[in-house]
């Protein structure tokens, strides 16, 4: 569709602009630049703020749809979903199965990029382990830990069909030296996660090719003052990323701000690691096979052990914001241009510039989401939205 956005503050990682307009016609942005007149058809936005749409990178589901599946129309729904939470596109999370590869579930996730619909755009598949360390293993069940093999290597990448984008394993499990740097090669981004490697095994596997730290803090080695761990890798390495969930409990906010002093607003990436409950009233789903429950805020499995959050991005941007006092083109660096980066779209998704994808979200000053669109197509909408951008045919969306 063709589109003007008139008079909205525009932001994004490359800077803050008060009163702009921004243009898309089919599905790339045409023109975002300073308002002057009032194009024909244009929307008033005059009173609210354009962002790029949001990136996430790890997420496991929402909506009541899981990623993890063998279904490619739960992969499509979800997408339909996403836009609701101000996603535009996103990683398909999948995990581990008990006792082998997850083929069912890699050739879903392969299936439904390759054949999307509207909505949020499956950009690629984050392959959260299995080769990951079973003493840091989280919610991953033990059936499902696996050695990092070479013939499996070559496995997994033909079941992903090309689309492998993130692979989060345990950089100090025999074997995993070769697989980060095939999977490096591969342009594949390797991310370190559920991983007990010590400073020093963290900083010879960013030699080998890793790129990426999945969600800091949880799942690794901590911290501490004579074994300074993974992080203190990760802030010594400037050309790699660190995830943080911001829900306020995987995270405690004073960390997350510890956190952003030791990476910067230029590395860190704001991540949901949602569940289906994310978005829903439903207090129990499931999750991998395994059955978690929403308790004060938190997913947990029945043994209590935290799992994925219920955190939606569109809350993310709040929290992170209160949590930190970045600045709202900063925010915006951590929820679209740098996952835009760890995802390999970065010449094409996260900015507010011609030639850009039209991945576009629109929010009022106390970033409530009233509008998100998807490759210039309008895939969610507030009511009041619908009144402004005179919507008349609300049952598309």
């Amino acid at each position: 569709m063709k589109c003007t956005l008139h008079g909205a503050r525009l932001v994004d990682a490359s800077g803050d602009l008060p009163s702009g307009d921004l243009r898309f016609d089919g599905a790339n942005i045409t023109d975002a630049g300073a308002a002057l007149t009032v194009p024909e058809g244009a929307i008033d936005a005059t009173d609210m703020i354009v962002m790029p749409g949001f990136i996430d990178v790890h997420t496991h589901g929402g909506g009541g749809r899981n990623l993890h599946t063998a279904d490619p129309a739960e992969i499509g729904a979800y997408a339909r979903w996403a836009p609701s939470t101000g996603v535009t596109s996103f990683l398909v999370g999948v995990v581990g199965t008990p006792g082998s590869l997850p083929e069912a579930q890699l050739a879903a996730a392969a299936a439904a990029i390759e054949h999307r619909e509207d909505g949020a755009q499956p950009l690629g598949i984050h392959l959260e382990g299995p080769y990951i360390n079973e003493r840091r293993r989280g919610a991953h069940l033990p059936s499902w830990v696996r050695t990092p093999d070479t013939a499996e290597t070559e496995r997994v990448l033909a079941l992903s069909r090309g689309h492998l984008r993130i692979v989060t394993l345990a950089p100090e499990l025999p074997g995993a030296s070769a697989m980060i740097r095939r999977l490096a090669d591969a342009g594949v981004t390797v991310s370190l996660g559920h991983s007990d490697a010590t400073y020093e095994q963290a900083l010879e596997a960013i030699s080998l090719g890793v790129t990426h730290v999945t969600h800091c803090c949880n799942a690794m080695r901590p911290l501490l003052h004579r074994d300074p761990g993974p992080l203190s890798a990760l802030s010594e390495s400037p050309t790699v990323f660190g995830e943080v969930i911001v829900d306020g409990v995987h995270v405690h906010p004073a960390m997350v701000r510890v956190l952003l002093k030791l990476v910067g607003p230029e590395r860190m990436i704001i991540i949901t690691d949602a569940l289906a409950g994310a978005g829903t009233k439903d207090a129990t789903f499931e999750f991998g096979g395994q059955s978690a429950r929403v308790i004060r805020g938190a997913a947990r499995l029945a043994d209590g052990t935290l799992t994925g959050s219920v955190l939606t991005m569109e809350q993310a941007l709040r929290n992170v914001m209160r949590m930190t006092g970045v600045t709202l083109s900063e925010a915006s660096g951590m929820l679209a241009r740098n996952p835009a980066h760890a995802a390999r779209v970065a010449d094409s998704k996260g900015l507010l510039q011609p030639g850009y994808d039209a991945d576009v979200v629109v929010l009022d000053q106390a970033l409530t989401l009233h509008a998100t669109y998807c490759r210039g197509e309008l895939a969610f909408a507030s009511d009041a939205w619908r009144v402004r951008a005179s919507i008349s045919d609300v049952t598309a969306l």
